[in-house]
C-alpha cells in the first residue's frame, strides 16, 4: 500500500479518519462546510493537526452551521483570531465566514451545497479549481482538489488494495459517474 493508506494506520486519528471518512461521500451541508474549512485551514501546514483541532473547530464555527457562520460578525472575527484551538490566520478565518455567505447563495440557487457539486460533475481537477476560485474565497489547487477527493468528487483516495478501497466502492463515489 501507499500514500495515506499506508501511514492511516499507525495513528488512531488518522485510522479513524481514513477508514470511515476520507473518499466517502457526503450529502450534509454541515459536513461539506466542515471539510472546506478544514481543508482551508490546513494549507501550508498539516493534516494532522486539523484532525488534532476539529473538535475546537467545530465549537469555534458553531458546529459548522452555514447560517450561524455567515452571522459572524466582527466579534466573531476577534474571537476566532484570539482562539489557539483553531489556526488564527486572518485570512483563513474571513474565508470561512464569506464562504459560509457564499453557501447560503449556492442553497438559495441549488437547494443544497451537495447539490451544487453536483450539478458541476463532472469536471476536470483544472475545471473545478478554475469553478472554485471563481465562487469561494482561498481555495487554490491543492486545497480544492484534496476536498472533492476527501468527498469522493476526485479519485485518488485510496489505493485498491486498501480494505476501505472495496467499502468505498460499495458507495458509489461521484468518481465512478464520471470523467
Amino acid at each position: 500500500m501507499k500514500g495515506y493508506c499506508a501511514i492511516a494506520g499507525r495513528d488512531p486519528l488518522h485510522k479513524a479518519y481514513h477508514d470511515t471518512e476520507y473518499g466517502f461521500p457526503a450529502r450534509d451541508d454541515a459536513v461539506l462546510f466542515e471539510r472546506l474549512i478544514l481543508e482551508i485551514n490546513q494549507a501550508g501546514l498539516s493534516w494532522d493537526l486539523m484532525l488534532k483541532k476539529r473538535e475546537t473547530f467545530r465549537q469555534a464555527y458553531a458546529g459548522f452551521d452555514i447560517d450561524k457562520v455567515a452571522a459572524f460578525g466582527d466579534a466573531d472575527r476577534a474571537r476566532l483570531l484570539a482562539d489557539p484551538g483553531v489556526i488564527r490566520n486572518r485570512l483563513k478565518v474571513d474565508a470561512a465566514i464569506e464562504n459560509a455567505k457564499r453557501l447560503q447563495a449556492i442553497r438559495d440557487s441549488h437547494g443544497s451545497f451537495a447539490a451544487w457539486l453536483d450539478a458541476h460533475h463532472p469536471l476536470t481537477k483544472a475545471e473545478w479549481v478554475k469553478l472554485f476560485k471563481k465562487t469561494f474565497r482561498f481555495t487554490g489547487g491543492e486545497i480544492v482538489n484534496e476536498f472533492l477527493m476527501s468527498l469522493g468528487y476526485l479519485q485518488g483516495t485510496h489505493h485498491p488494495g486498501c480494505p476501505v478501497y472495496d467499502t468505498i466502492l460499495t458507495l458509489d463515489p461521484p468518481w465512478r459517474r464520471g470523467a
